[in-house]
């Protein structure tokens, strides 16, 4: 039995669940699991748990009827073998699976329109040839097929066996399938242009270009070992943090009940901290790309497309490794070997001063990073949380991978709509929104979440040379003011404060959210994709806390039409103040395509911060040591030749 509330299911409770629902004569053969996950406990039961408590057990799965395309909700408890609950859910289309992926292209590789529509663009060696499926929102569904669980096909080549697939688009031909059953209902076809003799290629085989030489080697080590533990039920503990690692199908890395060890007294900080969705629109028209909006969470699951880490490749260092157990379509477990990787990294100062008479006291940063990589077809997502000295908490995303590019006629013009990155060929213009799920907990349950902004000061007797700012704290009183936007004119921040505890001088014991990567929507109010997730239209949101709000864009996003998740949460204008809330941040990459982004893409980085605003008396990172051997005190006198006050 797991020894908290949180741990993720082990394979042979995923084994159990599927043996529970066979045994019960509900799991029909043409049965499939979307996703598997923990049944997570209430969020007041797990804070109310401790050590030698009972440990509920319970897995919720998703699973939908291939025979009648009806989705079921179903909860099974592991330990006494029942099942809870198996409820049909009416009109919702369930996420695709990495197995219907493979399944869609081996299927599709077999029948014959497929093969003649490849034969007639020259394309007879189906082993060189990539289909990639994706979905559909309801706004783009055929009216003929929409009963049915449909998919979009991509098609691409490559033009070796090792080569890349996504230099050589098979532009004007699209496949549409029932995914259920896998039949083809459509072969669309448009005027396109033939294959760009690109330079596409990146791995060196086939590139020819050299590795340089002149880099010589950087090696990073602990000759003591980490400065961090991780327990057997997923425990990580390092300086003042601990916090408990989870992993889902959906979100990929998640973080529970992250604290501050201030002393004897062990302070809340974050719940539950984790992806909830990512929105990527194509801004592009044409053919090939009017459907192209991903919804890489909701739709596919961010956790399913995690991929084994390796040591000095993805992380450097002394590293120690967390795996992941998901389970395929039919329930079955398998392990994900070194999904998260864990490590500390140096971080170049962290607090400096030089007194001409004391002289320097300097004491080095150090992060501990928590990481997952997710490969997303062409893209790579690779997502680390990073825990700082001071408190800080920041969650950086970099974006690599390979663009979607589509070829042009002889003498064509570029589209508006993209850039030209290699001979005619461009890529698309495209956004990646990212939402953060931020259940933060600063000392307890009952915070208010403030809205702070820097104003100029008027230019008067008391402010005679107009240097005078001041700021204004506004608190978000109810969902009706859920929706909130960064203003850098006035420097806007967000603050989670608490309503019950006050630091050393009086003032509530805060977090800070800077939100320095958030980019616009750039929709119409009344396109269909911002209908389907209007989470996109703001840069942060504030909700009041339900344990089960967890996916802003709906739960079931797949051929979804919108007024589901933060549209249906914040309709009744729940009072915020004083209370548990969840705050959300949407940030992310506004892609204007660059020549230097192909073939391959040097990582784009997105981030966002939370900073201790109060929650501690002073610096929190007064007691770090000072390097071992250097910067002793005094050891460096300033210079002699002046210096001044800032």
């Amino acid at each position: 039995m797991p020894a908290h509330p949180l741990v993720p299911l082990s394979a042979e409770e995923f084994g159990r669940n599927v043996e529970v629902l066979r045994g019960s004569g509900r799991l029909a053969p043409s049965m499939r699991f979307a996703g598997v996950v923990l049944a997570e406990p209430p969020k007041a039961d797990v804070l109310a748990w401790r050590p030698g408590d009972d440990v509920p057990r319970r897995a919720r799965s998703i699973v939908w009827d291939r025979a009648d395309g009806r989705t079921h909700d179903v909860l099974v408890d592991l330990v006494a073998g029942t099942v809870e609950r198996f409820e049909h859910l009416p009109g919702v289309t369930p996420n695709f699976t990495l197995d219907e992926f493979h399944e869609a292209e081996q299927a599709l590789k077999r029948e014959p329109r497929v093969v003649q529509a490849l034969a007639a663009r020259g394309i007879t060696d189906l082993d060189l040839v990539l289909l990639d499926t994706w979905t559909f929102g309801a706004a783009v569904v055929p009216q003929q097929w929409r009963d049915r669980r449909l998919g979009w096909v991509d098609v691409w080549r490559r033009e070796t066996p090792g080569g890349n697939p996504y230099a050589h688009p098979v532009s004007g031909l699209k496949f549409v399938l029932d995914m259920n059953t896998y039949e083809l209902l459509d072969v669309e076809e448009a005027p396109a242009a033939p294959d760009a003799p690109t330079r596409g290629e990146y791995d060196p085989a086939l590139t020819g270009i050299a590795a340089r030489t002149d880099l010589r080697a950087l090696d990073i080590t602990q000759p003591d070992g980490p400065s961090f533990t991780i327990s057997q039920d997923g425990e990580l503990c390092w300086a003042n943090w601990s916090v408990r690692l989870g992993f889902t199908h959906r979100e990929g890395l998640v973080l529970h009940q992250l604290a501050w060890d201030d002393g004897a007294e062990r302070r809340e900080i974050g719940y539950r901290l984790s992806f909830a969705e990512m929105v990527v629109p194509y801004r592009d028209a044409s053919f090939d790309h009017r459907r192209r909006t991903a919804y890489d969470i909701g739709e596919w699951g961010l956790g399913y497309m995690t991929t084994s880490l390796e040591l000095g490749c993805d992380c450097l260092g002394e590293i120690r490794y967390v795996d992941a157990v998901l389970t395929d379509s039919r329930g079955e477990p398998y392990t994900v070997p070194q999904a998260i990787c864990l490590h500390e990294e140096d971080d170049a100062v962290l607090w400096k001063h030089v007194d001409e008479r004391a002289g320097a006291q300097v004491r080095r940063s150090r992060r501990m990073v928590v990481s997952f990589h997710a490969t997303v077809a062409n893209y790579e997502y690779l997502v680390y949380w990073r825990l700082y000295l001071d408190g800080t908490i920041e969650c950086e995303v970099r974006a690599t991978g390979i663009m979607v590019t589509t070829p042009l006629p002889e003498g064509a013009p570029t589209p508006a709509t993209g850039v030209l990155v290699d001979e005619r060929t461009y890529a698309p213009i495209h956004q990646h929104f990212l939402v953060a799920r931020l259940d933060l907990d600063v000392d307890g349950q009952r915070t208010t979440v403030h809205e702070v902004d820097t104003h100029v000061a008027p230019t008067g007797p008391d402010n005679p040379h107009g240097l005078a700012l001041t700021t204004t704290s506004t608190p978000v009183r109810s969902e009706r003011e859920a929706g909130r936007d960064v203003d850098w004119h006035k420097q806007r921040v967000w603050k989670v404060a608490s309503t019950r505890r006050v630091n050393a001088v009086g003032t509530p014991t805060a977090y800070k959210l800077t939100t320095p990567d958030a980019i616009p929507h750039l929709f119409a109010p009344d396109a269909p994709q911002f209908l389907r997730a209007p989470v996109i239209g703001h840069d942060v949101w504030v909700t009041r806390h339900h344990d089960d709000e967890l996916w802003p864009a709906g739960d079931h996003p797949t051929q979804s039409a919108g007024g589901e998740g933060m549209t249906r949460w914040t309709a009744d204008d729940e009072p915020l103040e004083d209370t548990d809330v969840v705050l959300w941040h949407v940030f992310g990459i506004h892609h204007v395509p660059r020549v230097e982004d192909w073939p391959v893409m040097p990582q784009d980085a997105v981030a966002f911060r939370l900073t201790p605003s109060g929650f501690f008396d002073r610096n929190p990172a007064l007691d770090a040591p000072a390097p071992a051997g250097h910067c002793h005190p005094g050891d460096h006198q300033p210079s002699t030749t002046g210096g001044k006050t800032n």
